[in-house]
C-alpha cells in the first residue's frame, strides 16, 4: 500500500509520502500527494506545505520502475503534471529531503519552491543507468539550480551526491546534519505568521514563489563543452543511447526557454524508454532484485550472526574474500600450511590496499582498519571461533576433503562451513562433514573484492538459516547474491564448459582466437574468452577438461587447447597462452606459435578451413550459453532465467545492454535460436547442438524463458 499521509502542524500542512521500500511514485502515491496538494489549497488557515518521507533515510527513490511501459505510468497526474501542481501551488512548498533523493523523487523536490536536506542524503538522477534520462523536468531544471557542467556529469553519470556537497548552490536552501522536518517547519513558519504580526518578508503571491524554471541558466563556450562531453561520452555510445541524449536534454536547458527544453526532454524520455537497450537494463534491474527472492526463506527465516570469518587458503581467491569481508568491517584470520604462503599472500592484500590509498580511493585511517581486520595464522586451532570459514584452495576433491575434515573437527558448533569451490560436487564436500546442514558453497569470482556475483550453492542438505545467512552475507559485503542447485560448474561455470567448448571447435573449422575475441567484445563482452583464459590461467580449464575427459568421456572437446598447455602455455602468469605478452604488459599479442599449433591440427583432422563470419562466432556463442542455460533451468539448478541473466552479467563481462543471455534469447525469438542450432548440428561436431527440451517446448509454444514458470 502506498498512502499521502497528510497532518497539520498549524499554519503548516505535512505530506509524507510513504511506499515502503523507498517511497516510490506510483500512481497511488501520486494521486495521494495531489490530493493533500489540493487539500491544503482549500484550507485557509494553511499557509505552506512541507513534502518529506516516511521511514529513515529516504525521502523518495524514483518513479516505479514497475509501472514503467503499463497505463499506471502515464495515468494524471503522471510525474511530469505532479512536477508542475508542485511548482505551481499558490501557497509555498518546501520539500524535506530526509534522506535519499534520486530520480523522480530528486525531480519533485526541485518542482518545489525551496529545499531543505540532511548533510548525507544521496542526491541524484541515476535514469541514466536504466538506458532513460529523467522524464519530469530533470534535465532542465537541475542546470538551472547547480552549475549547468556539474550537473551534466550528475545526470549522464547517474552517481549520487551527498547533500553536504551540492550546498553551496540554489538547489538546497539549507543542510542540516539532523531533524531535517524540525528544520523545514522552522522554515516554512516564516510564510505564516501570526495574523496580526504579518512580517514584511511574508510571500502572499504564487508568482514571488522561487521557481527553477525562472531561474537563467549560462555556460560560457556551451556549444565547444557540449561537443567535447560528446566526444567524451563517444566510446559509450554505440552500445548506450542514454549518455548522448542526456547532454543534448542539458544543453536545450542552457539553450533554449524553459519549455523548448522540457518538450525535447520528453520526446527524448520516449524513444529511450522503447530501445532495447533501456528494456535490457530494466530487466537487469528487476532480475537482480528477484534474485534475493528464495522459495522456503523469508524476512522470518532466522539467520546466523556473522562477526568473524576464517578462511584457508592464502592464494589469489583467499586473499580477495579476505579483502571482501574486511572491507566490509568484519574480522577475518586467513590460514595457510606454511608461513612462506601466508606471508606471500597477505603481502599482496597489502600491496593491493596501499595501491588503492595511493590512488585516493581509500583514507589512511581506512587503510590502517582494513589492514589491522586481517590476521594470519598457520593454525586451524586460530579460527575454531569464527561464526564462518570459508575454503579457496586448489580444485581438487580429495584436497577439499582434508580441510573439510579439519574444519569439521575444529570449528565452533553452528558455525558455517563453506566452500569456494566453482565445479565440485559439494553434497561430497558436505558429506566429509558430521554436519552437511552447516554446509553451503559461496562461489567468489576473481577478484573476489571486485567482481559483483557471489554464487551461492545450496545443497542438499543446507538449512534454511544457513541460506538465509549466506543471502543477508552477500548483501553486507555488496555482493548479489545468486542461489543455484548442485551439478557440475552449478550455474556460472557449467554454461561457460559449453561456450568455451563452441569457441575451440571453432579453431578446427577455420577461426582465430583474435577474431573470436573481437567478435565477442564487438558484441559487448568485457573481455573475448581467450583472453579471458589468459588472464584466469589456461591450467584451471586443463584440469577440469582431464576430469571431464574421466567422468564424461561423451563430451566432444577441441584438442588444440590440451596442445597449448601441453607447450606450458598457461597465459599472462606465464608471458604465453593464446597471446603472446612482453613482461609487465598485459597487452595480448598474436602469436604465430598458435596460429601454427591450429593450422596443423586442423590438417591432422583432415578439416578444410573456411571463413568464419563475425555473426557465426555471436550466434554459437550465445546460442551454447543459452541451450546449456536451459537445462540448467529445467533441471532446477537456477530457480528462474533472470538468475541466470544476473549470473552472466555480474559474473562473467556479458554486457548488460543486452539483459543477459536468456533475456537476448527472448529479444531474438527461441524459434530463430532452434533454427539456427539445427543448421549448426548439421556442420563439424554436430552433435554438440543436441537442443535442451524446454527450448524445443518453449520454441513450439513461441514463449519465452521470462514466462516459463516451473511446474508445481
Amino acid at each position: 500500500m502506498a498512502s499521502a499521509d497528510y497532518t497539520s502542524h498549524g499554519a503548516i500542512a505535512v505530506i509524507t509520502l510513504d511506499h515502503a521500500p523507498v517511497n516510490a511514485l506510483c500512481l497511488e502515491l501520486r494521486s495521494g500527494i495531489a490530493a493533500g496538494l489540493e487539500r491544503a489549497w482549500a484550507a485557509p488557515e494553511v499557509r505552506a506545505i512541507v513534502i518529506t518521507g516516511a521511514g529513515a533515510g529516504t525521502f523518495c527513490g524514483g518513479a516505479d520502475v514497475s509501472e514503467f511501459g503499463s497505463p499506471q505510468m502515464t495515468a494524471a497526474p503522471d510525474l511530469r503534471e505532479l512536477c508542475t501542481l508542485l511548482e505551481r501551488s499558490p501557497k509555498p512548498v518546501i520539500a524535506a529531503l530526509n534522506g535519499t533523493a534520486l530520480g523522480g523523487g530528486l525531480e519533485l523536490a526541485m518542482a518545489c519552491h525551496y529545499r531543505i536536506a540532511l548533510a548525507s542524503a544521496s542526491l541524484g538522477l541515476p535514469e541514466v543507468k536504466l538506458g532513460l534520462l529523467p522524464g519530469a523536468g530533470g534535465t532542465q531544471r537541475l542546470p538551472r539550480l547547480i552549475a549547468p557542467d556539474r550537473a551534466l556529469s550528475m545526470i549522464v553519470s547517474g552517481n549520487p551526491v551527498a547533500a553536504r556537497d551540492l550546498a553551496p548552490s540554489a538547489l538546497l536552501d539549507l543542510v542540516v546534519e539532523e531533524g531535517v522536518l524540525g528544520a523545514a517547519l522552522e522554515f516554512a513558519a516564516r510564510f505564516a505568521p501570526a495574523q496580526d504580526a504579518i512580517a514584511k518578508d511574508t510571500l502572499h503571491a504564487r508568482d514571488t514563489l522561487k521557481k527553477a524554471r525562472d531561474r537563467t541558466v549560462s555556460l560560457q563556450n556551451a556549444e565547444a563543452f557540449f561537443d567535447f562531453a560528446r566526444g567524451a561520452i563517444a566510446p559509450l555510445a554505440r552500445h548506450y543511447p542514454a549518455p548522448s541524449k542526456c547532454i543534448d536534454a542539458v544543453e536545450a536547458a542552457v539553450l533554449k526557454p524553459f519549455e523548448e527544453g522540457m518538450a525535447l526532454e520528453r520526446a527524448l524520455f520516449g524513444q529511450l524508454l522503447i530501445s532495447d537497450e533501456s528494456r535490457a537494463l530494466r530487466h537487469v534491474f528487476f532480475a537482480t532484485r528477484a534474485a534475493s527472492k528464495v522459495p522456503g526463506i523469508s524476512a522470518e527465516t532466522p539467520v546466523r550472526n556473522i562477526r568473524s570469518v576464517g578462511i584457508v587458503g592464502a592464494g589469489t581467491m583467499g586473499g580477495g574474500i579476505a579483502m571482501a569481508f574486511a572491507n566490509a568491517g568484519l574480522e577475518v584470520t586467513v590460514l595457510d600450511a606454511t608461513q612462506a604462503a601466508l606471508d606471500k599472500g597477505l603481502g599482496v592484500v597489502r600491496r593491493n590496499y596501499e595501491s588503492t590509498l595511493k590512488k585516493g580511493r581509500l583514507s589512511q585511517a581506512e587503510f590502517e582498519r582494513r589492514i589491522g581486520a586481517i590476521r594470519g595464522s598457520v593454525s586451524y586451532e586460530d579460527i575454531a571461533a569464527a561464526d564462518l570459514a570459508i575454503e579457496a584452495v586448489f580444485e581438487d576433491l580429495e584436497v577439499k576433503r582434508t580441510v573439510f575434515e579439519r574444519l569439521d573437527a575444529v570449528m565452533k558448533p553452528r558455525a558455517i562451513l563453506a566452500s569456494n569451490t566453482s565445479t565440485l560436487d559439494l553434497n561430497r564436500i558436505a558429506g566429509f562433514t558430521r554436519r552437511p546442514e552447516d554446509v553451503v558453497g559461496l562461489h567468489f569470482f576473481s577478484p573476489a573484492n571486485v567482481t559483483r556475483l557471489l554464487e551461492i550453492v545450496r545443497g542438499a542438505r543446507t538449512a534454511p538459516d544457513v541460506l538465509a545467512t549466506s543471502l543477508a552475507l552477500a548483501k553486507q559485503i555488496k555482493k548479489i547474491g545468486v542461489v543455484s542447485g548442485v551439478c557440475d560448474g552449478f550455474i556460472g561455470n557449467r554454461m561457460l564448459n559449453a561456450f568455451f567448448r563452441e569457441m575451440q571447435l571453432l579453431l578446427d573449422v577455420g577461426a582465430l582466437p583474435q577474431q573470436i575475441d573481437r567478435a565477442l567484445e564487438a558484441f559487448g563482452f568485457a573481455m573475448g574468452p581467450f583472453r579471458v583464459s589468459d588472464l584466469a590461467g589456461n591450467d584451471i580449464g586443463w584440469a577440469i577438461r582431464k576430469r571431464h575427459y574421466a567422468e564424461h568421456p561423451e563430451q566432444v572437446f577441441s584438442r588444440v587447447p590440451d596442445r597449448l598447455c601441453e607447450l606450458g602455455r598457461f597465459g599472462q602468469k606465464t608471458q604465453a597462452g593464446w597471446y603472446d605478452y612482453k613482461p609487465g604488459d598485459r597487452t595480448a599479442i598474436p602469436s604465430d606459435v598458435v596460429t601454427n599449433m591450429i593450422l596443423e591440427e586442423s590438417a591432422r583432422l583432415g578439416l578444410t578451413r573456411r571463413a568464419v563470419s563475425d555473426e557465426e562466432i555471436v550466434e554459437r556463442a550465445l546460442y551454447s550459453l543459452i541451450n546449456e542455460g536451459a537445462r540448467v533451468l529445467e533441471e532446477g539448478i537456477a530457480l528462474r532465467a533472470s538468475d541466470i541473466d544476473v549470473v552472466y552479467i555480474a559474473g562473467y563481462g556479458f554486457p548488460d545492454f543486452r539483459g543477459g543471455p536468456m533475456f537476448y534469447a527472448d529479444t531474438v525469438g527461441l524459434p530463430n535460436v532452434l533454427r539456427s542450432m539445427r543448421r549448426f548440428a548439421q556442420g563439424y561436431r554436430g552433435d554438440t547442438w543436441a537442443p535442451a527440451p524446454l527450448l524445443t517446448k518453449l520454441a513450439a509454444e513461441n514463449r519465452g524463458f521470462a514466462r516459463w514458470e516451473r511446474p508445481s
